[in-house]
């Protein structure tokens, strides 16, 4: 007959065992309030797209004097149509060159200069930085008219150059922003022993502090992309051809003395964000990362 020795486990008090038990309540049911915010955040967002593209389909009539969170009676793709045949294209290719175009500058100087100012420590590198800075708080529509008076004088006006260029600039403070807090992430051990193996500062930039810094830069171009595609002030007193319009001086084409045609603005706004979103799509973990700061770990 075998006797056991085992201790005998501790006595649980009744109130560990309410704690407990609550507990498990709380993590079956999860945040109720939680789960709330996130319904209501989702129909903030979804109303609109929803009465974004059931207008669009509607006729101007029905866009006028219908129910506008009600489906169209009679759906027709007619406005699409419109604006397809209204010079969508040529809007469509302007204004993916300038967000391209624009993007392919920013980073080209910005991350550059975020590593200067993170690796150098000179007075020059320290003002350069806050020069940028500075241009955070000084807004486009203060300087359009010496702006509009330099382009004239480059020969620029009503070309593309004339948007891009400015645009760009405007991007650049809030780039190196970014990216300077991106690359302070990259540990002074991994810059040390590149620098202890012979590597230059070019080669540290592009093998150790870009690679790192991959969710910021991705930020960085969706940010100046974003920018650039909604651009309005400049295309609108930069340029002034047809030949030179971008998609958000193209919503003038259904605006008359007589009228707006609703539904041909609405279906244009559709057609022009597709490709913008798309984008998002495919870098928006990246962008995310990025945002919260971890895009260099």
């Amino acid at each position: 007959m075998s006797i056991d020795t085992r201790p005998e486990a501790p006595a649980v008090s009744p109130a560990i065992r309410r704690r407990g038990a609550a507990a498990r309540r709380r993590k079956s049911w999860g945040n109720p309030l939680a789960g709330l915010g996130s319904l209501v955040w989702l129909v903030i967002v979804v109303v609109p797209l929803y009465t974004l593209i059931s207008s669009s389909l509607m006729h101007q009539d029905e866009a006028l004097n219908g129910d506008p969170l009600a489906f169209p009676t009679h759906p027709t793709f007619d406005n699409y149509n419109t604006v397809l045949h209204s010079g969508f294209s040529t809007m469509l290719v302007n204004t993916a060159i300038v967000a391209a175009s624009t993007v392919a500058i920013v980073l080209l100087l910005s991350v550059p200069v975020a590593y200067v100012a993170v690796r150098t420590r000179s007075r020059l590198s320290s003002l350069a930085f806050r020069t940028f800075l500075l241009g955070v708080a000084i807004p486009a529509q203060a300087v359009i008219v010496p702006l509009y008076l330099l382009i004239g004088k480059m020969g620029l006006y009503d070309t593309l150059p004339a948007i891009i260029l400015p645009t760009a600039a405007f991007a650049m403070p809030v780039a190196v922003l970014v990216l300077s807090g991106t690359m302070r992430d990259v540990s002074e051990e991994m810059y040390e022993a590149m620098s202890l193996d012979g590597a230059t500062p070019l080669r540290m930039l592009w093998q150790l502090a870009v690679p790192m810094s991959k969710g910021g830069i991705s930020t960085v171009a969706i940010y100046t992309a974003l920018q650039a595609w909604n651009g309005f002030l400049f295309p609108l007193i930069l340029t002034q051809s047809e030949e030179n319009r971008v998609l958000t001086l193209g919503l003038f084409n259904f605006m008359t003395q007589f009228g707006v045609n609703i539904p041909a603005v609405l279906a244009a706004i559709v057609l022009s964000v597709v490709p913008i979103f798309a984008v998002y799509l495919v870098a928006r973990k990246a962008l995310v990362n990025g945002l919260m700061g971890v895009g260099g770990k």
